[in-house]
């Protein structure tokens, strides 16, 4: 009994690392304040800028990173963290912000999915590998909010190895 829960605590346990590390790395900005109370207020507007597309843009930035553990050989070896934000149609801001929760689990997917294809090792920041992660999250976000997402920017990425 007890050989079955020792991958499940080291699972928890590098989850748990995990998080902590990003928590380490991400500084407290002016938007989120660093005192631990969760406020009802949404961020501040980000400047808005006139894009390629000939609308203007706002920058919706997703309020929370993205933890994905790299699994190999059935035990956790790693965790990448990951910030992201929207490059959304102007107006749209509020539509992101609803669908939020939906926004986070569907990324999480495709997240994980490109873990499980190995895409979190070696290199893993050039653009060979970062494009289909980045084409991949835009098509969902696409599917969830429809063409008022212009693009999904990595705006933060790192891997802390267990080891």
């Amino acid at each position: 009994m007890l050989r079955k829960l020792i991958p499940v605590m080291f699972l928890l346990a590098g989850t748990g690392a995990g998080i902590a590390a990003g928590m380490m790395f991400t500084m407290p900005s002016a938007e989120y304040p660093a005192t631990g109370e969760h406020t009802e207020e949404k961020p501040k507007k980000d400047k808005t800028s006139e894009g390629e597309y000939g609308t203007e843009l706002d920058y919706v930035k997703m309020a929370n990173q993205f933890v994905v553990p790299i699994v190999t050989k059935n035990e956790v070896t790693s965790h990448v963290v990951m910030s992201l934000n929207l490059e959304v149609v102007s107006g749209t801001r509020d539509q992101v912000f609803t669908r939020e929760p939906k926004l986070r689990s569907v990324f999480l997917r495709v997240l994980f999915d490109h873990a499980n294809m190995g895409g979190f090792h070696g290199p893993f920041t050039t653009s060979e590998h970062l494009d289909p992660l980045r084409l991949a999250l835009l098509e969902t976000a696409r599917l969830e909010l429809g063409d008022t997402v212009k693009d999904v920017l990595i705006v933060n990425i790192a891997r802390q190895d267990a080891r």
